[in-house]
């Protein structure tokens, strides 16, 4: 395995496992208030950018990290939604 392809988990790895606590938090405390649901679409809109990205170059590292964290990202906006 190449260096840019270890960096690239490397960096898959980090960004989607620093989103997962706010995921836990928000799931276990049923409390969304300080999250901007605006924020949150739009950056889900640019993960699935990215991960459309990701399918075109077939890049596994880019299409696994932007696909669990629009997972992530768009529950959170869903638990956003039902605990106005």
């Amino acid at each position: 395995m190449e260096f840019q392809e270890v960096l690239g988990y490397l960096a898959a790895f980090l960004t989607t496992a620093s989103f997962l606590p706010q995921v836990y938090k928000s799931w276990k405390t049923k409390s969304t208030e300080g999250l901007s649901l605006t924020m949150y679409t739009v950056f889900f809109l640019g993960i699935v950018c990215w991960l459309i990205y990701g399918i075109f170059l077939n890049s596994l590292p880019i299409i696994l990290a932007n696909t669990i964290t629009g997972v992530s990202a768009f529950s959170l906006i869903l638990m956003k939604l039902k605990y106005k």
